[in-house]
C-alpha cells in the first residue's frame, strides 16, 4: 500500500512539474515578434524586436501594452499573458487625411495601422530627438519590408 501511495505521489508530482514547465514556456515573450494583421495589406509585416526594446532600451511594458482606456499596464511582468494589438485595434488598414476628418481619436485608434503607427512612430521620434540621432526608424521602408501579404 505504501509503495502505491509513493507511486501515485510521484506521478502527480511529475504531472504538476510538466504543467508548470509548460506554463512558464508558453508565457515567455519571444525575442522577435512579427506584427501580423489578419487581413491583406500592401506593405510587409513589421518585425518587432521585443527583447531589444525591453532589455536594451529599457522600455516598460506599459509603453505598448495598455487597457481599453489607453492607460499603461504598469504591473506587467515578462511572461504575463497580453492581448495582441489586433484584439482591440481591429479595423483593417489606416485612416488618414479626409477619411479621418470628424473622427475622434478613439475612433481613429480602432484602425490597426493608426494605432501602431501612432505608438511606434511617436516613440521613435521622441527617442531620436532625445539622442540627437536617427537611430529609431520613422519611415515606411525602414520598418516594413517590401511586399505585402
Amino acid at each position: 500500500m505504501k509503495m502505491r501511495s509513493i507511486g501515485l505521489l510521484s506521478v502527480a508530482m511529475l504531472a504538476l512539474s510538466l504543467v508548470v514547465a509548460a506554463g512558464i514556456y508558453a508565457a515567455t515573450a519571444p525575442d522577435v515578434i512579427e506584427l501580423q494583421a489578419p487581413y491583406e495589406h500592401k506593405k510587409g509585416a513589421v518585425t518587432f524586436t521585443h527583447q531589444k526594446h525591453t532589455s536594451d532600451y529599457k522600455i516598460g511594458c506599459g509603453e505598448c501594452h495598455h487597457d481599453d482606456q489607453g492607460k499603461p499596464l504598469t504591473n506587467l511582468k515578462e511572461g504575463d499573458p497580453v492581448k495582441s494589438c489586433f484584439d482591440c485595434h481591429n479595423k483593417p488598414g489606416e485612416l488618414k487625411g479626409k477619411k479621418a476628418e470628424g473622427l475622434s481619436d478613439k475612433e481613429k485608434l480602432a484602425y490597426h495601422a493608426n494605432a501602431l503607427h501612432q505608438n511606434c512612430i511617436d516613440c521613435h521620434k521622441k527617442h531620436n530627438k532625445e539622442t540627437k540621432t536617427k537611430a529609431a526608424p520613422q519611415t515606411c521602408k525602414e520598418c516594413h519590408p517590401k511586399g505585402g501579404e
